[in-house]
């Protein structure tokens, strides 16, 4: 299953089709969020009372939404040039993920936060969920290119420094034996 996300979806799509096995089943899945429709709903009804149903924006935003999913679906489909099920779902975005992913063998993520650097703040809160609580693999992927070794996060101020490796381990040998070297 590939988690498609606006501008980070072509890698998801690359990932799946590098990784999954011949014949594997394919799932290319759009969660829309179903707050922001609510809140234009609610703005609406809440400005120009409730008997209004002839112009709601709330509405006008699901059905774009729906027309969004659909288009993403469809050229995330193209891209992978493999038979797939396309699922558009509405709701809490992290959770809807997360449920869908109950009959995965592997999740697609792409990160979407920080990616200008290595560390967890490449990661957004909504994907943190989705890898935090995945009931199946999650393959965790860069939308783009992976930024340099460079970008780890320095130690935290007073962390002590990690001891130096001693080198390969030495065997005494038997009992009375002169140590062995190399």
């Amino acid at each position: 299953m590939a988690w498609i996300v606006e501008g980070t979806w072509p890698a998801c799509v690359d990932a799946v089709r590098a990784h999954a096995p011949d014949g594997a089943s394919v799932t290319l899945l759009h969660v829309s969020d179903a707050e922001v429709p609510g809140i234009a709903h609610g703005a609406f009804a809440g400005l120009l009372g409730r008997g209004r149903a002839s112009h709601d924006p709330g509405r006008e935003l699901e059905d774009l939404e729906a027309a969004s999913a659909a288009e993403l679906l469809e050229e995330a489909a193209a891209r992978l040039g493999l038979p797939c099920e396309r699922r558009a779902l509405t709701g809490r975005v992290e959770r809807e993920v997360v449920a869908a992913a109950g009959d995965a063998d592997l999740l697609v993520v792409a990160r979407d936060g920080d990616r200008e650097r290595l560390g967890p703040h490449s990661l957004g809160p909504t994907s943190r969920f989705v890898v935090d609580h995945a009931p199946c693999q999650v393959l965790l992927v860069w939308p783009e290119h992976v930024p340099d070794l460079t970008t780890i996060p320095p130690e935290p101020p007073g962390h002590p420094e990690p001891p130096e490796h001693p080198g390969p381990a030495r065997h005494p040998g038997p009992p009375g034996a002169p140590p062995h070297r190399p």
